[in-house]
């Protein structure tokens, strides 16, 4: 899936952190739509672990996991991986379409506004 003036996004893989196993489905089928590639994860542990052994274009990360906050998943995250987009949401709902729309857009784009996110990393 190509979009213009933007990357090719058919081969990118988006890690995504869900526990819910219904809400998992939900979201590897609307990624999977797009055209990424789904590495799943259920715990904030397992995502750690992916992130450290695969390169990935994005992160999507649920903030109540059950071994720990988004919030503290990120941050290993970004240690890890600082380049790496990691979108912190709270579970599945009307909302959801939109954000994902946003988070391809964000991962398409050739010119990452990264200041964007600076206050969120400090």
């Amino acid at each position: 899936m190509i979009q213009e003036g933007g990357q090719d996004m058919r081969d990118a893989k988006v890690l995504c952190v869900e526990n819910r196993p219904e809400y998992m489905a939900a979201l590897r089928y609307m990624l999977e739509s797009a055209g990424y590639q789904v590495m799943p994860a259920t715990t904030g542990g397992e995502a750690v672990d992916l992130m450290k052994m695969h390169a990935v274009a994005g992160v999507l990360l649920e903030y109540d996991l059950p071994d720990a906050t988004g919030v503290a998943v990120r941050a290993e995250i970004k240690r890890i991986r600082p380049e790496v987009p990691v979108l912190l949401f709270n579970g599945v709902g009307s909302q959801t379409p939109f954000l994902l729309r946003f988070f391809d857009s964000y991962l398409r784009s050739e010119e990452r506004p990264e200041n964007v996110f600076e206050e969120f990393d400090s």
